[in-house]
């Protein structure tokens, strides 16, 4: 759009359909909803938008894309984050974790040039040894694999996770019952104050729980944790201007 360098610029940090919440370079937030039946827009996009009477706005423009994350399965493929500096797998020692995901996840962020590292999280439990084994070929090929019990011993973990997100924007990926929330709740002591706010002003509550959500880890906003639902398979594209007026 010719004049997208005249609007207000704003990070979009969840959405659900064609509604989104918008944060703009001071830190506000609102809400945004884009033109046409149908938007492209994601998490972590960079956006041009136009405030309404309403006191509300209008998307109309996305900044071009560093990459974008998209997640598939037999009849579809869906984006929901893009813009990301680095990917962190989470596991456990139980649950059991699937390879076959892990490696489909660790190969599509290598083709995307972002860089990845697994959290082998409740390292207290007795069956560490065998998920560190399991571990063993990745650790072998250069993945970075630190250990945690974010349960067990949240400080210490926050210690060894802040300096790993530090000046980044990163995307959380792990199957239920590896910590993830407990991961979060760690680092963002208001998360689930934050989705309620924004379950409220997006007026809908019930669909905020499985939506991709980025969350700042300091005042200054310069690290961020993007939290998505699942573990489903996925890739990464690089990334292109999409179309935000349907």
């Amino acid at each position: 759009m010719s004049r997208g360098a005249e609007l207000d610029l704003g990070l979009v940090v969840t959405g659900h359909g064609r509604h989104y919440i918008v944060e703009t370079p001071e830190g506000k937030r609102l809400h945004c909803s884009s033109r046409g039946k149908k938007s492209e827009c994601v998490v972590g996009d960079r956006v041009r938008w136009m405030p309404t009477s309403e006191g509300e706005g209008v998307i109309e423009a996305v900044e071009p894309r560093r990459n974008l994350m998209h997640r598939q399965d037999e009849w579809k493929t869906k984006s929901f984050a893009a813009n990301i500096d680095q990917l962190l797998v989470l596991v456990a020692a139980e649950p059991v974790f699937s390879e076959s995901q892990l490696a489909r996840a660790l190969i599509a962020a290598e083709a995307a040039g972002i860089p990845a590292s697994i959290v082998l999280n409740k390292a207290d439990l007795p069956a560490i040894d065998a998920a560190r084994a399991r571990l063993a070929p990745y650790a072998a090929m250069g993945i970075a694999v630190h250990e945690m019990a974010l349960k067990a011993r949240p400080e210490a973990s926050r210690a060894q996770l802040m300096p790993l997100l530090a000046q980044r924007s990163t995307l959380v990926l792990g199957p239920s019952g590896t910590g993830k929330s407990t991961l979060i709740n760690l680092l963002v002591p208001d998360a689930g104050a934050q989705v309620g706010e924004i379950s409220q002003s997006l007026n809908s509550g019930r669909h905020t729980t499985t939506t991709t959500q980025w969350y700042w880890l300091d005042a200054q906003r310069g690290a961020a944790l993007i939290d998505s639902p699942g573990f489903q398979e996925f890739g990464l594209r690089r990334g292109r201007r999409p179309n935000c007026r349907g």
